[in-house]
């Protein structure tokens, strides 16, 4: 049984030198380029299911991309016609292609205490007076509510914290990393 027919997706030459650049460039993302090679088969005239195959993509997620290409098509096509630098452009490719706000309750902890809770984690458990060498998750926790940046921040949220914060290039955790000093 066929499926929906295809979007017709339409690149203007500016456009696909931008979309080529982000495939090409090594520092994208693999997200990133797996999203623009498919608005590139699309462009193409490649069907859903054949572009799912080739780069081994759900046909869903094969047609949410052009989609949301459509939607953000005109805005691309202004700035392009306005003269703006391929800079411009090419963060407007990537803040299309970008992932979608998530639902759910916004955090609990400001900029503010992330920042203290940073700063806390960075310091010797021993200048705290604490007779550890190394931050747990529990004592940091223990730390953050004692020093009022929070008032009941448990240690798993601080362990969670810490893991997602840290950049994605080394395997170590934020905690070892701040007290190997």
């Amino acid at each position: 049984m066929p499926g929906p027919k295809p979007l017709l997706v339409t690149l203007s030459e500016k456009q696909r030198a931008l979309l080529e650049q982000l495939r090409r460039r090594q520092t994208s993302p693999q997200r990133l380029v797996r999203r623009v090679n498919t608005i590139l088969a699309a462009a193409d005239g490649d069907n859903n299911e054949s572009i799912a195959q080739r780069l081994g993509l759900e046909r869903d997620t094969v047609r949410m991309w052009p989609q949301r290409w459509q939607t953000g098509a005109e805005a691309l096509d202004a700035a392009e016609a306005a003269g703006d630098a391929d800079k411009v452009l090419l963060s407007g490719i990537e803040a299309l292609l970008d992932d979608a706000p998530r639902s759910g309750a916004p955090g609990d902890l400001s900029a503010e205490q992330l920042a203290q809770i940073i700063s806390v984690a960075c310091e010797l458990p021993e200048d705290s007076g604490w007779p550890v060498t190394h931050w747990s998750p529990r004592e940091l926790a223990d730390e953050v509510i004692q020093r009022g940046i929070d008032e009941s921040i448990s240690p798993r949220t601080v362990g969670r914290f810490l893991k997602g914060g840290r950049s994605q290039a080394p395997s170590l955790d934020l905690l070892a990393q701040s007290s190997a000093r």
